[in-house]
């Protein structure tokens, strides 16, 4: 399971944060704001990298201050494409209906130590990459976030968590204040089309509103999977009266495509509910991978994390008879 444990302060840590404070406008320029949100609390990793070297707390001033534009970033073709092309290679994985959960193929101990953390009421997150005939896939102008989380929910059935799932009219009680509207705009089966406005502020505030399609499909008694894929992502500008959204694809890049498969398997006497979420965005500027890289997935991981602990709650809260999706 990953875990992530800020460095302890230090003063090269104080020499730098007098000058850069957390709403420093310096940074906010230079990162993307899903980075510049996690970077502040890892500072003191990366000023110890620079004593190592020999480099002082000013050459980092002297970079920060630079006046690099990242304001906008433009949604190229190319990083279309590659993104494209991991989904295709990852679903291979997603479709096949066993093994039923990621957790069934780790090894022995790694089984043990999920089943414990799971039985303790605990989110076990995992990264993952897909790689295609063992390569790496490149993402020109973008990076991919790919997490696997799982929740045990004891004493409910496979059809509660689902319901729960796909009662999106009420995503924006459920799951605030990460989701703050939500509505079912089409609904056929289990085939439902949604639209959830995404909220997240960590000393900047990024909102998108977005839609979604969602496909659920039994596979076997007990055993139910959900296919949800953005259908379009766009970033709201002077969220207000006023607002706007900016053009699909030209905007701050810090979410363009957002993938999610769910599984929901009953068995020791509760349901397991896995979430696998595969997430595009803009790609780190220039020169910055070194300070920067190590942070770029908190995010993504805060909010599968985020949404599989609400879930987890929910559920235990709810009683039984909720109603359960037609068979395909």
């Amino acid at each position: 399971m990953v875990t992530t444990r800020p460095g302890r302060t230090n003063r090269y840590y104080n020499t730098v944060i007098s000058r850069f404070s957390p709403r420093s406008p310096a940074l906010e320029r230079i990162m993307p704001s899903a980075l510049y949100m996690t970077v502040i609390p890892h500072f003191s990793a990366t000023l110890r990298f620079l004593a190592t070297h020999r480099l002082s707390a000013l050459c980092l001033c002297t970079l920060l201050a630079a006046p690099h534009q990242t304001e906008a970033a433009d949604l190229e073709p190319a990083t279309v494409a590659a993104f494209d092309r991991y989904v295709a290679a990852t679903e291979i994985r997603t479709r096949a209906p066993t093994p039923a959960l990621w957790i069934d193929q780790l090894p022995d101990e790694g089984q043990r130590e999920a089943h414990t953390e799971l039985q303790a009421g605990h989110v076990f997150v995992e990264r993952l990459t897909t790689r295609d005939g063992g390569r790496e896939i490149e993402v020109p102008g973008g990076l991919i976030h790919h997490w696997i989380g799982t929740v045990f929910v004891p004493g409910t059935s496979t059809a509660q968590a689902v319901r729960l799932l796909q009662d999106y009219d009420h995503h924006a009680e459920l799951f605030a204040p990460m989701v703050q509207r939500s509505r079912t705009l089409s609904k056929e089966g289990d085939h439902f089309t949604v639209f959830l406005r995404f909220y997240q502020k960590k000393g900047i505030t990024v909102i998108v509103n977005s839609d979604h399609d969602a496909r659920f499909t039994q596979l076997a008694a007990g055993l139910v999977a959900a296919r949800i894929v953005s259908t379009r992502i766009q970033e709201v500008e002077n969220p207000g009266p006023n607002e706007r959204e900016k053009p699909v694809g030209h905007d701050g890049g810090y979410l363009w495509r957002l993938n999610t498969y769910w599984r929901f398997v009953e068995r020791d006497d509760g349901v397991y509910v896995q979430c696998e979420s595969v997430t595009l965005t803009r790609g780190i500027p220039f020169g910055l991978g070194w300070l920067i890289g190590p942070f770029v997935t908190s995010i993504p991981r805060e909010s599968l994390t985020f949404t599989l602990d609400t879930a987890l709650k929910t559920l235990r809260r709810a009683g039984p008879g909720l109603a359960t999706i037609t068979s395909p």
